[in-house]
């Protein structure tokens, strides 16, 4: 279930942003150069039981990221080519946010989780119904697809040819040449009123502002980073390989670091439409999170790297 919720190299060694290169499925992948940058957040706000720091200099070898996390089309060309059936299908249900499920159907939903009542587990809620049975993704095929698990967004890699990025990979590529910044454009996050990404607006949970429909937006929206890439702060949360360690930057290594202790919990990272500075304050591109590997709601996908 989800919780409350990486241009010119610049100082700290950040790469520069290389050519958008197609893949079979006609989506692009940013080249990402190798180089060394400022990862993790000393600041304040970070959480410290999350383990965003100490901030250190970590080095990457070359790599390559999304530009935009995996769709609803290209998740359903995989479905359609080998026949998988994801765990929440399996299973039979699927955390969906309250305000997401009609109002006549939320009676029929399972008990709301202990502690976070706004999470319903909605019986036959899936990738391809994402809002429980009445919803479809028929006019949706490139919003972010949702209800994945680790595991499926595993499946959907080895079919794909490409992988998940590491925590490390995800922040340098979220990061888009900024060093030391709040956000993937820099350390404001209002543009005349509004903020600049997809995340709650509103009182949390129950009041979201006139004209804010909580839910996933456009896979490629909102203005890209640095690099090129989407959403990386807000709209859903998205996988990375690494098994989850509050203990990170000091159980990795310092060069293409990556959580290989078993922990039962995977990362995550950039937030979603439920994010909000009152509750959780993790669509910072330094911030972290984590599920269990079969763990699917509403606001969890992925984006893929190679």
């Amino acid at each position: 279930m989800a919780g409350y919720c990486p241009p010119s190299a610049t100082s700290d060694g950040a790469p520069a942003a290389a050519a958008l290169l197609p893949r079979a499925d006609a989506t692009a992948l940013v080249a990402i150069a190798a180089c060394t940058f400022t990862m993790g957040n000393d600041s304040a706000e970070a959480i410290v039981g999350d383990g965003e720091g100490p901030a250190r200099p970590v080095s990457l070898r070359a790599f390559e990221i999304a530009a935009a996390s995996v769709t609803n089309r290209e998740f359903g060309d995989f479905v359609r080519a080998t026949h998988y059936v994801t765990e929440a299908e399996r299973l039979g249900d699927s955390f969906v946010f309250y305000l997401q499920v009609p109002d006549s159907s939320r009676g029929h939903a399972l008990q709301p989780v202990a502690g976070i009542p706004w999470w319903l587990s909605v019986a036959d809620a899936s990738w391809q119904r994402p809002q429980g049975p009445g919803s479809h993704i028929h006019t949706r095929p490139e919003h972010p697809v949702v209800h994945v698990s680790w595991n499926d967004a595993q499946a959907y890699c080895a079919w794909a040819r490409v992988r998940l990025p590491t925590e490390a990979e995800w922040e340098c590529a979220a990061r888009g040449g900024l060093a030391g910044r709040r956000y993937a454009w820099g350390d404001v996050l209002l543009n005349e009123g509004a903020p600049r990404c997809n995340i709650w607006r509103g009182e949390f949970p129950h009041a979201p502002a006139p004209g804010f429909a909580p839910g996933p937006t456009l896979a490629v929206s909102n203005t890209p980073n640095g690099y090129g890439l989407y959403n990386v702060c807000g709209n859903v949360w998205e996988w990375c390989d690494d098994w989850f360690n509050p203990a990170y930057h000091a159980a990795t290594a310092a060069r293409d670091p990556r959580g290989e202790l078993p922990t039962g919990r995977r990362s995550m990272r950039g937030g979603s439409f439920l994010c909000h500075d009152s509750y959780c304050n993790r669509y910072r591109v330094a911030a972290r999170s984590s599920n269990t590997p079969h763990s699917t709601s509403s606001n969890i996908g992925f984006r893929v790297a190679r």
